[in-house]
């Protein structure tokens, strides 16, 4: 490999073309800059290709109507079909289209004090904590639920669908997801049966948890850990959230993604909360792990560390 190649190939060199096509406001060919943009993520994304990482929960992509076409250019809707047993066994999850990130999405996220991860893509962890919550649907009867970190939210819409809970809450810290979060609800209102279920701008350790404080019987998240500045808020807001009397757990899923999910341990440990955490939860998910590992097209940047979300479980 040349010494030109060999510097291209770098993850950083890469995300650096990413960003510099993006703020150019004259590209030579949009085309060609659009096609060199999505080579150039395949060869550095952290996830598998389309909504279907782990292919755990079937889904395609779901024409949306022209009523709802005019100003929605960047927006999709994705189709799953969860298990036949479940009356309506239909779901569709609205998101942004791949790889239409702008710099809007940045002002937002500063002014906000947030990160942009939510509206990128439903993430793979979010897939495998969505069918975690399918294959375990029962825990979740008649009980109060609330998605923190939600992005577009299909755990949270995965359990109202399928586990007749007396309430869902999807929750995310960032306005814009929040938008495609409440056009999902309203498109699966029917298959939710008495469940209620709404979306909330939430922001960890801010004064919007006061209303919702010591609510809930459980708490799921996926991927919610990769930021150390998040760590200390975090926390606090499961402490806040969590039921202080009976039952009450905290699922998430996260890779470990360096040492961020062990100072994420720290945090739990310090503010008094008990933890277990587990590698091989699921024989599909393993199974589909060792797979990966082997080397799949599918999926050609896989690698465990920053793909393979552990089973993290936090009561008090």
């Amino acid at each position: 490999m040349e010494e030109g190649d060999e510097q291209l190939s770098k993850p950083s060199t890469l995300r650096w073309k990413i960003l510099r096509n993006a703020l150019l406001s004259r590209p030579p060919s949009q085309s060609d800059a659009k096609s060199e943009s999505r080579e150039i993520i395949n060869r550095i994304s952290r996830k598998g290709k389309g909504n279907q990482s782990f292919n755990l929960i079937p889904c395609h992509l779901h024409q949306i109507s022209s009523t709802e076409v005019q100003g929605l250019t960047m927006d999709a809707c994705y189709c799953y079909s969860l298990p036949t047993s479940i009356a309506a066994s239909n779901l569709f999850l609205y998101q942004r289209k791949d790889n239409c990130a702008s710099i809007t999405d940045f002002e937002i996220c500063n002014k906000n004090d947030i990160d942009n991860t939510g509206v990128v893509c439903p993430w793979p962890s979010e897939e495998i904590l969505s069918y975690y919550c399918l294959s375990h649907a029962d825990m979740f009867r008649s009980k109060s639920i609330i998605e923190l970190g939600a992005g577009y939210g299909l755990g949270g819409l995965v359990i109202a669908a399928a586990s007749e809970a007396s309430e869902v809450v999807i929750s995310d810290g960032n306005p814009q997801v929040i938008e495609y979060i409440q056009r999902s609800i309203a498109a699966n209102s029917e298959a939710f049966g008495s469940t209620v279920v709404t979306s909330q701008l939430l922001h960890w350790n801010k004064e919007d948890i006061e209303t919702l404080s010591h609510k809930f019987d459980f708490i799921v998240a996926s991927d919610c850990t990769f930021f150390k500045e998040f760590h200390k808020g975090l926390v606090q807001t499961l402490k806040s959230l969590l039921k202080d009397s009976g039952f009450s757990e905290a699922i998430f899923f996260s890779p470990k993604r360096g040492d961020s999910l062990d100072k994420f341990l720290e945090e739990i440990t310090e503010a008094g909360l008990t933890y277990c955490i587990s590698e091989k939860y699921n024989e599909r998910v393993w199974k589909s792990h060792q797979e990966l590992m082997k080397g799949d097209q599918s999926w050609p940047n896989y690698e465990t560390d920053h793909c393979y979300p552990l089973l993290l479980k936090i009561s008090r």
